[in-house]
């Protein structure tokens, strides 16, 4: 069947804040210039800010260039950082690190503890009153070409197809979204921009991307326990010293608390499980307390990029762009990279709009994006925050950190060389008989609870008859390979109890079952599978979590 099409200047694929600050920026320049640019914004979640996940402390630098009014309109940053602590975990005890120790790209004064997804619902409406289109619960799931090669666009997928391939009563072809300009802004993990890398060898002369798995839960404190504005992180236990990761908790309006978990997802241990990991933290004496009292309202998890400027690809090709986490412009020491997706947004917006409007006929390369983005403020953070990853993936926690304090406080940042990323994450896991096994306490359902539960509280939802799509490039490789060399890992790094190994009543024969319903599509298992045979593909439209106030 031949799938209806509508024509743009520009596409977008994800109303994150790269996507969004990229459509309002080419909305406001047409505006400014009086010159008619298209542009549509399509969104796999239900609604703009339903698969947004992250901490988030808001660092207003870019929106404020964006949209430097955005008090009067309403934007929903209503709590400004008030305090900040910063501890270092043992098993029974913590030892509190005075602020004024740790780099200032760290510190967080001027910043806002915000719903990341609430503020994507905002810029969506100002994108809508600037005259750009949106379209949520339409996945992108195919790059359209032209005949020299060039990005055209995207396809959303077909709707209504069964699980065995038939087309359901509900069926309806997908629609083609043709553009001079495709901006991707996926997301970490982006599965188009996976593909988009490999055709024209983005990653070609840069490090293998390194990655985190963020946990996170929303909280309803005890009054007497909230403390409005308080940003607290934490370091150490209940990670070991080879295994990046530490927690965030910050207290926002009406009582709530962000709870959440960060796992390098280069760990080692085959035995791990980051969501255990989550739930172990929150037993430690520094923070049980605080949690006591209080109701756990939703749970979500995503990836996130960690590896910095050494691993950001070639952002243009023909026809096209990455802006935002789908290239990887996290900044680690700050743990945050909303300010900078969205400021690439704009750049690359910038690009476009100069292009279109000089009589551009599109498909071609955007070469005034990456030059901006060299010049700019976010190449500038990046440069700095460059080496503190990569410390403590070579040398561990401990001396990667005390490392990275120094370079960025006493040599501000500019050190005169580089480190490097080694290792893809997929490549680290060390055969499960090597490695200890860890006894993860049973979730005592105050603090600490199961991944079926938690899953429960994501609003995690996929229509059930449609194909998998958490496909298996070979499906003997989990039992025949996995499971013997790793004691097959996915049963334990999957946040959402995705992947299963069952056996008969006697034992044996282990079977590898995908309950891809429960999929919060944290992309983890496309990143950490040692032989990467686990590809995540979009499923329909719509599908996946419906985070509230994430």
């Amino acid at each position: 069947m031949e799938r209806e099409y509508m024509k743009y200047d520009v596409v977008i694929v994800g109303a994150g804040p790269s996507g969004l600050a990229a459509a309002i920026r080419l909305r406001q320049l047409a505006a400014e210039s009086d010159k008619d640019i298209t542009v549509c914004v399509v969104e796999k979640g239900s609604e703009v800010g339903a698969h947004i996940l992250s901490g988030a402390v808001l660092e207003p630098r870019a929106l404020n260039e964006l949209i430097p009014d955005w008090k009067e309109k309403g934007a929903p940053l209503n709590t400004p950082v008030k305090e900040e602590r910063f501890l270092l975990l043992s098993e029974k005890g913590s030892t509190s690190i005075p602020i004024w120790m740790l780099p200032p790209q760290t510190q967080n004064h001027g910043n806002y503890i915000v719903s990341l997804g609430n503020v994507c619902r905002w810029m969506a409406e100002q994108a809508e009153a600037l005259g750009a289109e949106i379209y949520p619960g339409f996945a992108a799931s195919e790059v359209l070409y032209t005949e020299d090669g060039a990005v055209a666009g995207i396809a959303t997928n077909d709707m209504g197809v069964a699980k065995d391939g038939s087309h359901k009563d509900s069926y309806q072809p997908g629609m083609e979204l043709r553009a001079k300009y495709t901006f991707f802004a996926e997301g970490c993990r982006g599965h188009l921009t996976k593909g988009l890398e490999q055709r024209f060898g983005l990653r070609e002369g840069v490090d293998p991307q390194t990655y985190g798995l963020g946990i996170k839960e929303l909280w309803e404190l005890d009054p007497a326990k909230h403390s409005e504005g308080l940003v607290l992180h934490t370091a150490g236990w209940p990670m070991d010293d080879k295994t990046w990761g530490g927690s965030f908790i910050y207290h926002l309006d009406n009582n709530q608390a962000y709870v959440g978990f960060v796992v390098g997802l280069d760990y080692e241990n085959p035995h791990l499980s980051p969501f255990e990991e989550f739930q172990r933290f929150k037993q430690h004496p520094a923070i049980r307390p605080m949690l006591e009292g209080g109701k756990r309202v939703v749970y979500g998890a995503r990836a996130l990029n960690e590896g910095g400027l050494q691993s950001i690809p070639k952002l243009i090709f023909p026809g096209g762009a990455l802006i935002g986490c789908t290239a990887g412009f996290l900044n680690v020491p700050k743990i945050k990279g909303s300010h900078t997706a969205m400021k690439t947004g704009m750049m690359a917006a910038e690009a476009a709009f100069d292009a279109l409007a000089g009589g551009d006929e599109g498909y071609g390369l955007l070469s005034a994006y990456p030059t901006a983005f060299e010049g700019s403020w976010v190449y500038e953070e990046l440069y700095k925050a460059r080496n503190l990853r990569p410390a403590a993936a070579r040398w561990g926690m401990k001396l990667g950190m005390a490392y990275g304090g120094l370079d960025l406080k006493l040599l501000g940042g500019k050190a005169p060389w580089t480190m490097h990323h080694k290792h893809k994450d997929n490549e680290t896991l060390r055969p499960a008989s090597e490695m200890p096994k860890i006894d993860y306490p049973k979730p005592d359902g105050v603090v600490s609870f199961d991944r079926l539960s938690s899953v429960f509280l994501s609003n995690t939802n996929h229509e059930e008859d449609q194909p998998v799509h958490l496909t298996l490039k070979d499906p003997d490789v989990p039992i025949a390979y996995n499971l013997k060399i790793f004691d097959e890992p996915a049963q334990r790094y999957c946040p959402a109890g995705v992947y299963e190994v069952v056996r008969d009543g006697d034992g044996g024969n282990p079977r590898f079952v995908i309950n891809a319903q429960n999929c919060v599509h944290c992309k983890t298992c496309d990143i950490k599978d040692p032989t990467q045979n686990i590809v995540w593909v979009a499923p329909e439209g719509g599908g996946g979590p419906n985070y509230p106030n994430m």
